[in-house]
């Protein structure tokens, strides 16, 4: 268990940095656009609501000079979009917008465009990648997050556990519960104090700037993290008074205590997840709060019985398969309405990150009912075997003739102890295997849904002036003294179809330089197309043809040939992405 454990801190640690649920729509001005004259301001539109930052927008002139713009602020069209308003002026040139958001689920996402007023030039403001994490906020995000998930599970699954099952008196349960206690609380604490540079993608120590965790507290999940730790407290302080005052609740108090703490302890979790956005948030939070309960009374109730294992009764484990029997049901259901939810289609079952975190889940979850269904019919046989020993003996007939013999008396059955050994098998192989559903859980909600990625990719950016272009800058270097520059090409539109394509080579001064050869092709590796010549001429200062196809979309590579002199030239390439 500790290695599984150790493995999955790491594997936590290490992975990439969460994609938000929501999605970039549309933008105005459109990526790549040449304006006639210059906006008054930039606008996003998402898929879901999206949460602003003091640094949400950074602007970019042709000199890689920054703006002075005015507040990130949401545009009437509702909190699914953000703008900011430009200067009044803007020189002729390409300007680069770099934004950073909050999803509604509590997760970041962040990317770039630019815009062209009068016409395209260099630019050396390189657009932000989508990648803008900071590693070591991402990894200590995401094993807190983990922590909390466990913690919870064990904290709900053994109060379940000891409320339904009824263990003996004397069972070693406490330490787990207060441990798992202060390990949610821990837990707790540590994501409210990253929060604020899980935001922006900063360093963990940038908490410690004046008004960080102010402003944390101010956002939804700042308060349900405070409201999480609002009620771990009140739930400690009750039992420390009852336990100073040496009273116990009756049962059927204490189970409604638990129940009414557990419920909005699960919301805290549900209010600030994929279950917040997108369409039925009602419904969808209710299934998701359901899920999380199911899910802790069975492997949190796993854990407590496999502690307790060596002094509980064969009463105590068949009420625990009945509870985790329920806990499954209710997963079963509420998981299949969550993928649904999340998924949109099949396809994104296989085509989206999500759907192939989903699968891997499902696979664990598989191994995890195998596990289940073996400790169960080792409860169900252990039960009829002991039932079976416990029968009263059959009545001995009367003789025919002559008073009834005396019965004679017959010890009592000596009922058999069932081999605990086996159960223990199969209970550790469930807790294990729910490690890692715990660990994928954990990936899955910091995932982007399919039916948002799919409705990203579905929709286009409204354009202003003209159709969006794909701009793509590559630079060279000969490795001659002045022998290095870079080309700049533009696909227009960037999209499948007829399309122009202009090229433009600049020198090592960052001027226009004139060369006797340029020769472009595109090459699709995925679909095994490829190269297609785009048969650019000189036309005078620039290459360019208006008459080119583009087949297929996808991410394809764009290879430039370049001839600066008779002896010397240079081939280099990079990705560009071609819209439907």
């Amino acid at each position: 268990m500790l290695v599984c454990v150790g493995l999955l801190l790491l594997l936590l640690g290490t992975a990439a940095p969460a994609s938000a649920h929501a999605a970039l729509r549309a933008t105005d001005p459109g990526d790549g656009t040449v304006l006639r004259s210059a906006p008054r301001q930039v606008t996003l539109t998402f898929t879901e609501s999206v949460g602003l930052l003091t640094d949400s927008f950074r602007v970019y002139d042709p000199r890689n000079r920054r703006l002075r713009t005015g507040p990130a602020e949401h545009a009437p069209g509702g909190p699914a979009t953000a703008c900011v308003t430009l200067p009044a002026e803007l020189a002729t040139g390409t300007y680069t917008v770099a934004w950073r958001v909050v999803s509604a689920d509590s997760h970041p996402v962040s990317g770039a465009l630019t815009f062209s007023v009068g016409h395209r030039t260099a630019t050396t403001a390189a657009p932000a990648p989508e990648d803008t994490e900071n590693p070591a906020t991402a990894a200590l995000y995401n094993i807190a997050r983990w922590l909390a998930y466990l913690a919870v599970a064990l904290l709900l699954g053994t109060a379940a556990f000891v409320a339904y099952c009824r263990p003996p008196k004397t069972a070693p349960l406490r330490t787990p519960v207060l441990s798992a206690a202060w390990a949610l609380v821990a837990s707790t604490a540590v994501l409210f104090v990253l929060r604020a540079p899980y935001e922006e993608g900063t360093s963990p120590l940038r908490f410690l700037s004046p008004g960080s965790l102010a402003r944390t507290a101010t956002t939804r999940p700042g308060a349900l993290l405070l409201a999480r730790l609002a009620l771990l407290l009140l739930a400690g302080a009750g039992a420390a008074l009852l336990r100073a005052r040496r009273r116990r609740l009756p049962r059927r108090i204490t189970l409604a205590v638990a129940a009414a703490l557990a419920l909005p302890l699960a919301l805290t979790w549900t209010a600030a997840e994929h279950a917040s956005a997108g369409i039925q948030v009602p419904l969808a939070i209710a299934s998701a709060t359901l899920h999380l309960l199911a899910m802790a009374a069975w492997l949190g109730g796993l854990a407590a019985l496999l502690r307790t294992l060596r002094r509980t009764s064969l009463a105590t484990v068949a009420r625990f398969s009945r509870l985790a029997l329920a806990s499954v049901t209710v997963l079963v259901v509420t998981g299949v309405y969550q993928s649904w939810r999340g998924l949109g289609s099949w396809q994104a079952l296989t085509d989206t990150t999500y759907g192939r975190t989903l699968l891997a889940k499902l696979a664990a979850v598989t191994a995890l009912l195998l596990a289940a269904a073996c400790s169960r019919a080792w409860t169900t046989r252990a039960a009829k075997t002991r039932a079976t020993a416990s029968a009263p003996p059959a009545r001995v007939p009367e003789p025919a003739t002559g008073p009834p013999l005396p019965p004679e008396p017959l010890p009592p059955p000596a009922l058999p102890h069932p081999p605990f050994e086996t159960l223990r098998r199969s209970v550790l192989a469930e807790a294990a295997v729910g490690v890692v559903v715990l660990a994928l859980t954990t990936l899955l909600t910091s995932t982007v849904p399919g039916r948002a990625a799919t409705e990203a990719t579905r929709t286009e950016a409204p354009t202003a002036g003209v159709p969006t272009a794909s701009v793509t800058t590559i630079p060279f270097a000969l490795g001659t003294p002045g022998g290095h520059g870079k080309v700049q090409i533009t696909l227009d539109p960037g999209r499948v179809g007829r399309t122009s394509v202009q090229a433009v080579v600049y020198g090592p001064d960052g001027g226009l330089s004139t060369v006797p050869e340029l020769r472009i092709t595109l090459t699709l590796r995925a679909q095994r197309i490829g190269p297609l010549d785009t048969k650019v001429t000189d036309r005078g200062g620039y290459w360019a043809t208006d008459s080119f196809d583009l087949p297929l979309p996808g991410t394809w590579t764009m290879k430039a040939t370049v001839r600066v002199s008779e002896l010397d030239q240079v081939t280099v390439s990079a990705p560009v992405r071609v819209a439907r």
